[in-house]
């Protein structure tokens, strides 16, 4: 069903806000603008499937009070860019929310799987990709676009419903929801401005200063993206805004001698100024701190992690949680220095782990291969 006036989407969410369980997806372009543009919305409910036009339909309040509905859990797969585009049009973030990739981790699958390989996994079914690359702001969609579209909403309520029943009996529905709920924060989807410049590319290369420079470069960059809803590297590439905080020029002559800035206009020349000549004169004790890599591990060091990954991997075969779900080797090297203040002392990674890595790590415990296999002494 494809829905493109308000009436047809006020009658569809009075429906589905009726079932405990709706499947979201959603379709939407962001190569030419700083917000994604959402283009569809695909529901579900046991009964019906229906695309949403956001782009004809101006009043999307039902849609949004469906979203926020805490009677009705909103199960998506892969939510965090949905979560986004849907944050960004509506101002509403759905809650609560399953995310059926998140939970495949706790059910022996890995923890990224793809769609495709879920619905396979928990539906028995194998879908097509034909339409992987639509340009879903065109109007008019074609049956075919449609069909694919809501392909992606079809079968999650019965792979969520499978999913719940099998995490309930293994008794992991909660580890599951614990690694979910965060995925609602709003926090999670918000920029703030002043700490985008950690995200500029070799920014961990400058010094204090230098970082104040790129602390108010990238602020000015976003601030601009925003407001004329154009990419960031359409105003200044990485690239550009390192160099120009490596520079530090206090004049538009040194500032225009940096290729990559000819597109900017005067009076963004003179804002991209200011802002370092306010990274410049920012008092030292307001700099940002530098970045310090971790140190490389000693070959000792790097062994004792492989063994714990080790472990980790035994304990992923074992359980059926996904190795990368339980622990990073960046968490196991972040275990060796402060074992107190590390996620595996903490929730369901504590309940799944206890106390192994620590008896590993006290030689209260060893590891050994039997039938290739390896197994705990």
């Amino acid at each position: 069903m494809y829905i493109s006036t308000e009436a047809d989407l006020a009658a569809f969410c009075a429906r589905a806000a009726t079932f405990d369980a709706v499947a979201v997806d959603t379709e939407f372009l962001r190569e030419r603008t700083y917000h994604p543009r959402l283009c569809l919305v695909q529901v579900a409910t046991p009964d019906e499937s229906v695309a949403i036009d956001p782009i004809a339909i101006k009043d999307l309040q039902p849609l949004a009070d469906l979203l926020v509905n805490p009677q009705v859990m909103k199960v998506f797969h892969a939510c965090s860019q949905d979560m986004e585009v849907l944050l960004q049009t509506l101002g509403v973030l759905p809650d609560p929310i399953f995310d059926t990739q998140v939970a495949a981790a706790f059910l022996g699958e890995r923890l990224q799987i793809s769609y495709n390989g879920l619905v396979h996994a928990f539906c028995g079914v194998t879908l097509p990709k034909s339409e992987s690359l639509t340009d879903w702001s065109r109007r008019p969609l074609t049956d075919k676009q449609l069909e694919y579209a809501l392909d992606d909403v079809r079968y999650l309520i019965q792979a969520y419903h499978a999913m719940v029943e099998r995490l309930n009996e293994q008794g992991r529905l909660s580890w599951a929801m614990d690694e979910i709920r965060p995925l609602a924060d709003r926090s999670h989807y918000e920029i703030d401005r002043r700490q985008v410049y950690k995200r500029v590319k070799r920014v961990n290369s400058c010094t204090r200063r230098q970082l104040g420079i790129a602390r108010e470069l990238a602020a000015w960059r976003e601030g601009r993206a925003e407001r004329y809803n154009i990419p960031r590297k359409w105003v200044m590439s990485d690239e550009v805004l390192l160099a120009l905080v490596k520079r530090a020029p206090r004049d538009v002559a040194n500032f225009r001698s940096i290729r990559g800035t000819e597109q900017l206009s005067e009076s963004d020349v003179m804002a991209a100024l200011m802002a370092v000549e306010r990274g410049l004169s920012c008092p030292s004790d307001h700099l940002p701190p530098v970045y310090h890599a971790r140190k490389a591990p000693t070959s000792d060091l790097e062994s004792v992690t492989d063994l714990m990954y080790a472990l980790i991997r035994l304990v992923s075969d074992q359980s059926g949680v996904a190795t990368a779900m339980i622990a990073s080797r960046e968490d196991l090297a972040d275990y060796i220095d402060h074992p107190e203040r590390s996620r595996l002392r903490e929730g369901w990674r504590f309940e799944l782990l206890g106390t192994r890595l620590d008896d590993l790590l006290s030689g209260n415990m060893g590891l050994t291969v039997k039938d290739r296999r390896i197994e705990i002494l």
